[in-house]
């Protein structure tokens, strides 16, 4: 039992350690630092955009690797070795953002680029660990200390760095940017510092490298391709997912161009972060909220109101002009984030067929990286064209409201159904095996 824990502890740590990478580099800290520093040789609403199409192409280049990595995952004991390959790369690229100059937008791009890559390709072996970590009554509890790990280490480094970059004197900084390279560069130490007990303690399960006549990648895209196929037995699982494409782009792009939209029309790069601090410790509670929501009107019914809410922050956004109007909608965030994000997890898994629960959650995860790729492309080149992010980031709108109205018209019963049909129709395609 003590070995166990160690174990989960270890696990949940690695999320402590990484999702710095998430809240100090993708939210925080490096929007403000393209704008106003690796891009101060450009126009605002160009660096704005040149940023949106850097977490466009990294989020496309994840997303082709995501089922070559997840058939590696499957077909390979070497997980370990995969997750601390990718790992080590996202935390050299973060350490390597310190040394990115004045107007060094390209170079910026690149490391921004790659350190995402790793991030989130290293996520790809982390979760795979989660059943060997976890026994099957407490799955669901382990994941979700990971969850809560993650919010409250990301939260603890983004504030340490709000401290630096605000008080950089007391840390004997001559300056604001040295301040904010240091902080930059902190995410990489301490995605290393507390990814040192996963290394150390989880030991992967022994077994035989399955026999593959194939490439990875073949086995991984096949995969991919045998699950689209199926997707037309489950209509209303369907239906969802092009409303979750929809929502999650938008709401994707919100937690990645809030700061640099922010810096644009004027808001000090203080006032951005502590916003998004708040945003931050507001979302775990509101979490828990939501699901006790879910209970009483029904997880749809909640998520509609979540969405509903983006509505309106994208609306109020458009005419933020102050400090206090960030603060009311990083707060307005926070209250809705987390909820959307763990109902359209809850809902999607009510309309996967028992028997296929890997398969389809494991497609899940391609499609939303996939979905997080038109969104910042949509808001940089709007942005672009019209030179200024505001209509970049009233874009969005159409992903919210087309989201909202397909979801509408999706029928969760009728999909619990369709997929206990199909748990045990003999018919329905089953999952590539090499």
């Amino acid at each position: 039992m003590m070995k166990n824990k160690k174990l989960i502890r270890s696990w949940a740590f690695y999320d402590w350690a990484n999702s710095a990478f998430a809240t100090t580099i993708m939210a925080a800290v490096m929007p403000i630092f393209y704008v106003n520093y690796a891009g101060a040789n450009l126009e605002n609403s160009t660096a704005t955009s040149y940023l949106g199409y850097s977490h466009s192409i990294a989020a496309l280049v994840v997303a082709i690797l995501a089922p070559i990595l997840g058939a590696i995952s499957d077909y390979s004991a070497s997980k370990k070795q995969f997750l601390r390959f990718f790992a080590y790369m996202g935390m050299i690229a973060s350490v390597l953002l310190a040394f990115v100059g004045e107007g060094q937008y390209i170079f910026a791009s690149i490391l921004l680029i790659i350190g995402t890559i790793g991030f989130s390709s290293a996520n790809v072996f982390y979760d795979a660990f989660l059943p060997e970590v976890a026994k099957d009554d407490n799955i669901d509890r382990v994941s979700t200390t990971g969850f809560a790990f993650g919010y409250i280490g990301g939260g603890v480094l983004l504030a340490i760095n709000l401290l630096m970059i605000m008080k950089f004197s007391w840390f004997g900084f001559p300056s604001t940017t040295f301040a904010t390279k240091v902080s930059l560069a902190s995410v990489g130490i301490w995605w290393f510092l507390f990814s040192i007990p996963l290394f150390k303690n989880i030991k992967e399960a022994k077994k035989e490298k399955q026999t593959r006549s194939t490439s990875y990648a073949r086995i991984g895209f096949s995969r991919v391709g045998t699950t689209l196929k199926s997707l037309s037995h489950y209509k209303q699982l369907l239906l969802f997912l092009l409303a979750f494409w929809l929502f999650n782009d938008g709401i994707s792009t919100i937690i990645k161009m809030a700061t640099a939209y922010g810096t644009e029309v004027g808001i000090g790069q203080n006032d951005l972060i502590a916003a998004l601090l708040i945003t931050q410790f507001v979302g775990i509670p509101f979490a828990f909220l939501f699901g006790w929501l879910a209970k009483k009107i029904s997880a749809k019914r909640a998520l509609l109101i979540a969405l509903c809410i983006y509505v309106g922050i994208v609306i109020l956004g458009y005419f933020m002009q102050t400090a206090l109007h960030f603060y009311a909608l990083a707060i307005c965030v926070g209250f809705v984030q987390g909820g959307a994000q763990a109902l359209s997890r809850s809902i999607f898994g009510r309309m996967v067929p028992e028997n296929r629960h890997a398969e389809f959650y494991g497609f899940y995860g391609i499609s939303s990286k996939f979905s997080a790729i038109l969104g910042p492309a949509v808001f940089g080149i709007v942005g672009g064209l019209t030179g200024s992010s505001k209509f970049g980031i009233f874009s969005l709108l159409i992903f919210f409201i087309l989201g909202i109205i397909i979801l509408l018209k999706v029928d969760v019963e009728k999909g619990e159904r369709e997929a206990k049909q199909g748990s045990i129709d003999q018919d329905a395609p089953h999952v590539f095996t090499q």
